[in-house]
């Protein structure tokens, strides 16, 4: 098992910043590809962007490119997001996931393990 914390979010004017954490507990980490992922009322769940598990391979959907990025820490079991020129479109609910798996992925269906999500909330 692995579980999953997440941190960061809160309300942010267009064009602010926030980095969202990721804290992991249980099984070992640094085997595991990590994901963010985000929900907006009355949409499905989305892709965000996805790492591996040594940190070397990243992507992001194409809403983000540019704007987000992820990382982890695999001594301290975290994994980040990173995200700068927000817009009112990235307003959700943003999930961290874990794979059993190393490689990467930005299918919903590859992941196990899910937090209980951190809400990102930003006003025009």
């Amino acid at each position: 098992q692995v579980q999953l914390v997440e941190s960061g979010g809160e309300l942010v004017q267009a064009g602010g910043s926030l980095r969202l954490s990721c804290a992991a507990s249980g099984r070992t980490f640094t085997t595991n590809a990590m994901g963010w992922f985000r929900q907006a009322p009355g949409k499905e769940r989305e892709f965000v962007a996805t790492i591996n598990w040594n940190g070397g391979i990243t992507d992001y959907v194409d809403s983000v490119k540019g704007r987000f990025t992820i990382s982890r820490d695999n001594a301290k079991t975290t994994v980040f997001l990173q995200m700068n020129s927000l817009k009112p479109e990235d307003t959700a609910v943003y999930y961290c996931a874990a794979r059993l798996w190393p490689s990467h992925s930005s299918r919903y269906e590859e992941y196990d393990f899910w937090g209980q999500g951190t809400q990102v909330t930003v006003s025009s």
